[in-house]
């Protein structure tokens, strides 16, 4: 499975930056304590680790009676994925379409534009 293919709901996309975050291993009472102010029980925090696990977003290890969870897709891999499922799901693939649309809205920065010329630049979409 490729990361193209993973679909992240928005629960477990909290569950993911705590982890791209942490920037190495982690166990499930680190994302406990991150995500605390959601008020999850720790059973549903675990649902959503063995769903991104399921799902080939995240790689799990037993280090004696804990489990370590790390991110098997990066933070900037996820985004790009979902830009250009975003692109081919509303605008039919259409980049120009796609940069019409934010254009008109009269929203970009200078710093935004030089982002999406780095987004454009990878035409694998």
């Amino acid at each position: 499975m490729t990361y193209k293919n993973i679909n992240i709901g928005e629960s477990e996309l909290e569950i993911m930056k705590v982890l791209w975050k942490a920037g190495e291993p982690v166990n499930t009472q680190y994302i406990s304590e991150a995500v605390e102010d959601k008020g999850w029980k720790r059973t549903t925090i675990s649902t959503f680790l063995v769903r991104l696990v399921e799902k080939g977003a995240l790689s799990v290890e037993k280090r004696g009676k804990l489990y370590y969870y790390s991110p098997l897709i990066s933070q900037k891999e996820y985004r790009k994925s979902q830009t250009k499922n975003l692109i081919m799901s509303l605008y039919n693939g259409s980049i120009k379409d796609f940069a019409v649309s934010l254009f008109d809205e009269q929203t970009l920065s200078d710093n935004d534009i030089k982002e999406l010329k780095a987004i454009f630049e990878d035409k694998e979409v």
